[in-house]
């Protein structure tokens, strides 16, 4: 894996006022400022003014933020989108980076003023910033049917983004049902149903994010093959006839203990022959990388849970071989977010 590079003071720079480069990245967002450079490249501030209804102040301001970043840059008297963004509106992904950027506005910063805090406490006290009850953000959410709706909208666009490792590398060879435990909205196991047409899954989740996924698969056409089961997916038995259990997103939430747990639980649903998968962002062995998760744990840390954090590989390992299985296999994605898929055999 590689290494990062030496600390230099630009970069000292960019790290301490990160929040502020988010702000740039956020606003240019809100305000269309990305869009409308994609549609009219080229436009001069005087013109982006008049179309985005700013100032020139705000506009200087505004331009000299995203260029000094690289999201856009001029080219003479006008500005352009930078090229990764070019290529984001180019292959229909730019809509999933505006999901992620509200995502992060409205539900990860409120709560990372608590990330000091919360190192000390060793417990997510960010969850304080979501009203409601309970110890995980999942059952909070229940008790503001807005936000709910917000999180599993950026979830959805979270699984877009990193859901090609999973059907890539999550192979369903003589699969026949898989059982995707803690499977949300089931936008997994919809794109996994599309990508295995002989396969059939269950959606196990609380009562009210199934309902959520009920909806969506009736959208895309595959309730004969996906269907959905309230539980809970530590106090209640997992349901029989699955010769797979598929982990999606859901183990970086709870501890190394609850995961054993978890995936002893799949163990004795599981036939034998039968297979798990882990799939979610890892960090490196080595414990000095990728950058992604190291800045992604600020939210694991804060929110999710008590103990969520983006665990390195080597630690499923451990974990599926304390649970009983065998034949673990390492599968990374390969792309700019670190995650990837550990199998394993009962």
């Amino acid at each position: 894996m590689a290494h990062a590079s030496p600390l230099t003071t630009d970069g000292l720079v960019q790290i301490l006022f990160g929040s502020s480069a988010f702000q740039m990245l956020n606003a240019g967002r809100n305000l269309g400022l990305f869009p409308l450079l994609h549609r009219h490249p080229g436009l001069t501030p005087q013109e982006i003014g008049r179309e985005l209804g700013l100032a020139e102040r705000p506009v200087q301001i505004l331009l000299l933020g995203t260029t000094a970043l690289g999201l856009t840059a001029r080219q003479g008297d006008g500005y352009l989108n930078a090229e990764v963004l070019k290529g984001k509106f180019e292959d229909g992904t730019w809509e999933i980076i505006e999901d992620l950027i509200e995502y992060e506005e409205r539900i990860v910063r409120p709560a990372e003023v608590d990330f000091t805090e919360s190192l000390r406490e060793n417990t997510n006290v960010g969850l304080r910033r979501i009203k409601g009850t309970g110890t995980d953000l999942y059952h909070r959410l229940s008790a503001d049917p807005d936000l709910e709706q917000l999180f599993y909208r950026c979830m959805r666009s979270w699984s877009r983004l990193s859901n090609p490792v999973l059907v890539e590398q999550a192979d369903l060879t003589g699969v026949r049902r898989v059982l995707d435990v803690g499977g949300g909205d089931g936008v997994n196991a919809i794109a996994l149903a599309q990508a295995n047409p002989g396969v059939e899954f269950t959606v196990l989740d609380l009562a009210s994010t199934v309902e959520i996924a009920r909806r969506k698969i009736v959208e895309h056409g595959l309730a004969d093959r996906i269907s959905v089961r309230a539980a809970d997916i530590f106090a209640d038995a997992y349901p029989p006839g699955h010769d797979c259990v598929l982990f999606a997103n859901q183990l970086v939430i709870w501890s190394p203990q609850e995961n054993v747990r978890l995936l002893r639980k799949a163990h004795a649903a599981l036939p034998d022959g039968g297979r798990a998968l882990v799939f979610n962002a890892m960090s490196d062995d080595s414990g000095d990388g990728p950058l992604y998760a190291a800045l992604d744990n600020v939210y694991f840390a804060t929110l999710p849970a008590a103990s969520s954090t983006i665990y390195r590989w080597g630690q499923y390992e451990e974990w599926f071989a304390e649970a009983g299985f065998v034949k673990a296999e390492r599968l990374p994605g390969g792309r700019w977010t670190p995650h990837g898929v550990i199998s394993a055999v009962k």
